[in-house]
C-alpha cells in the first residue's frame, strides 16, 4: 500500500495542524478504508494522493494509513509529531520517504595532506561517511553536526559551498533521502558511539574511494577531490 496513489474523500480537519480524516475511495462501500491526510495547503471535499506512511498500535492492534496529496513529502519527525497531536502513540511508523543528513569529515596535516574519515555502521557491509535521521525542526546542517558528533565524538566545522545529495531506495519503495557536507576536524581521535559504529579508519581520497562500493559515495568523493585539487 506505501506509495500508491489514491483518491481520498475528505471527512475534515482533525488539528490546526492541518491533518485532516477521510476515506479511500473503493469501487464499493466494503472498499473503503479511513486514512488520515497531511498537507500543508486547504483541501476541499477530495484529494488525489499518496499513501505516505503506516501507523500502528500493537496495544490496539490499530493500523491506521496516512496519505498526502501527491508531489507533498513528509518525513518521519513531522509526522509523528503531527499524529500525536490527535491520537495515542503509534508504536511503529512505516515512512515513504527517509531523510538523513551527514558529512564527509576530512583533516588536514603537513605530513599526511588530506584524510578522509570513513566509518563502518553497525551491521553494515560498506564504508561510507557519518550520518543520521534529521529530528524534528533541525536544519540540515544541524543533523550532521549532531550526528557526527554522536557517531564519532568529533566536533567539526562544517565548510561552505559543499552539498551533496544522494537518492536511492534500500528497502522496496521507501525513498531514502541523503545529504552530505564538507566538514572539517581538527583531531584524529575518535570515539565511536558503540551502538552505531563498529569500526572507522582516516584514510586518503584515493584509499576512500577504494573501499567505498556504493556509486553516490564515489560520486561524493569525486567532488572532494575537485575541491582540493587532488
Amino acid at each position: 500500500m506505501l506509495g500508491k496513489n489514491v483518491k481520498i474523500e475528505i471527512f475534515g480537519t482533525l488539528a490546526e495542524n492541518k491533518l485532516y480524516s477521510g476515506f479511500i475511495v473503493g469501487r464499493s462501500r466494503t472498499d473503503m478504508r479511513s486514512v488520515y491526510i497531511m498537507t500543508n495547503r486547504s483541501l476541499s471535499e477530495k484529494a488525489d494522493c499518496s499513501i505516505i506512511a503506516i501507523a500502528s498500535c500493537q496495544n490496539k492492534n490499530q493500523t491506521r494509513l496516512v496519505a498526502a496529496p501527491v508531489n507533498e513529502i513528509f518525513y518521519e519527525p513531522e509526522i509523528r509529531a503531527r499524529l500525536e497531536t490527535v491520537s495515542a502513540r503509534f508504536d511503529k511508523l512505516i515512512c515513504m520517504y527517509e531523510k538523513s543528513c551527514g558529512a564527509v569529515v576530512y583533516r588536514r596535516t603537513p605530513r599526511d595532506g588530506v584524510k578522509i574519515l570513513l566509518v563502518k555502521n553497525h551491521n553494515g557491509k560498506c564504508w561510507t561517511f557519518p550520518k543520521g535521521h534529521v529530528e524534528l525542526n533541525e536544519s540540515e546542517k544541524q543533523t550532521a553536526l549532531r550526528e557526527i558528533k554522536e557517531e564519532t565524538g568529533l566536533t567539526v566545522t562544517i565548510e561552505p559551498n559543499f552539498r551533496q545529495t544522494s537518492i536511492y531506495r534500500p528497502f522496496g519503495k521507501i525513498k531514502k533521502y541523503v545529504v552530505f557536507f564538507l566538514a572539517r576536524a581538527t583531531e584524529a581521535a575518535v570515539s565511536m558511539q558503540p551502538s552505531e559504529i563498529d569500526y572507522y579508519l582516516w584514510v586518503s581520497i584515493d584509499e576512500a574511494m577504494h573501499l567505498c562500493s556504493h556509486d553516490n559515495d564515489m560520486k561524493i568523493l569525486a567532488e572532494v577531490r575537485r575541491r582540493f585539487n587532488l
